[in-house]
């Protein structure tokens, strides 16, 4: 173990920690098989997790929901990610936490109670799901010809690996040469983005949609920011010609931050907001996000020692 290398990461798999490149299930396990598993991500800024509390109260929510229930209890969990960051000797991360439906212990049983449910996780080197240079100059999105799935039938505050509507928003907006997608309901109102939430801003009020996505908790740093800024702020029903009208659009996710967009385009005509570039507002959120985060705000220290116990198993 102490000569395996895990510069690229490290994950914890059936109660062993491995590289993060060794790390697999099998072709049997209903989290492949069926996309049967939830999960969450927290990050690592500076050494410190941030929310991680909120992210582990989200992520057993999440578990209860789908009735899932890993051996390992809260306190492991969060000792496993916190031992994934100490051996990957990272100061800024990318962690993930899951819960698999696993493999039925009976041959051909299609109850899920027959499963045996297992906890996975790991630590990679940060990533930013809209790169940063992009970022500085506002993301080009494209509003997906694709429906998001409703929420009756998948619910979107459970974080789920259902991803096919958001990839083919994706596969459509990177066809067309944008960088990303937002996705709108078959109702016509805007829900959320491949990984992120969307935020508008009009007339200097700040709406994040109350549907169809994620319940986010970069989203709910933002919101307490502008209420701590005294910029009115609503979840609220956006309706697909407000974000086409929209003074500002920005997107809110762990793996990036507030993440400014400077144009919207339906793939026939294109929004161009402000001077196309990030918005007033939206830069000022993401400063203020990250100038909070330099001060300690909900960071939790890595206890990096508890690598050395993770070596040991």
């Amino acid at each position: 173990m102490p000569d395996r290398d895990f510069s690229q990461g490290a994950a914890y798999v059936k109660g062993r920690f491995v590289p993060l490149m060794e790390a697999a299930v099998p072709v049997t396990d209903w989290g492949f098989t069926r996309s049967d598993v939830v999960y969450d991500v927290v990050h690592v800024y500076h050494g410190g997790f941030f929310r991680l509390a909120d992210h582990l109260d989200r992520f057993e929510r999440a578990m209860q929901a789908r009735h899932l229930a890993p051996p390992e209890t809260r306190a492991q969990m969060e000792d496993i990610l916190h031992a994934c960051v100490g051996l990957a000797g990272l100061n800024d991360a990318y962690v993930s936490m899951m819960a698999l439906r696993g493999r039925p212990r009976v041959r051909g049983s299609r109850r899920p109670a027959d499963c045996d449910n297992h906890f996975m996780a790991y630590a990679a080197p940060w990533i930013d799901v809209i790169p940063p240079e992009v970022q500085a100059r506002g993301a080009h999105v494209l509003i997906a010809s694709v429906p998001r799935v409703p929420d009756g039938s998948v619910d979107p505050t459970v974080k789920n690996f259902q991803w096919g509507d958001l990839t083919t928003g994706l596969l459509e907006a990177h066809g067309q040469g944008f960088d990303t997608a937002v996705l709108c309901d078959a109702e016509g109102f805007l829900t959320e983005g491949p990984g992120f939430n969307v935020f508008v801003v009009k007339d200097g009020r700040v709406l994040t949609p109350d549907r169809g996505s994620l319940e986010g908790i970069t989203r709910r740093s933002v919101l307490e920011i502008c209420a701590d800024l005294g910029i009115e702020a609503t979840i609220a029903p956006i309706p697909r010609a407000l974000l086409e009208s929209a003074d500002e659009v920005f997107a809110t996710t762990t793996a990036g931050g507030v993440m400014p967009i400077a144009r919207v385009s339906t793939g026939h005509t294109t929004h161009i907001l402000g001077n196309d570039r990030p918005g007033p507002i939206s830069a000022a959120l993401r400063e203020e996000y990250w100038r909070r985060h330099e001060a300690g705000w909900h960071l939790t220290p890595v206890r990096r020692d508890l690598a050395e116990t993770a070596l040991a198993r």
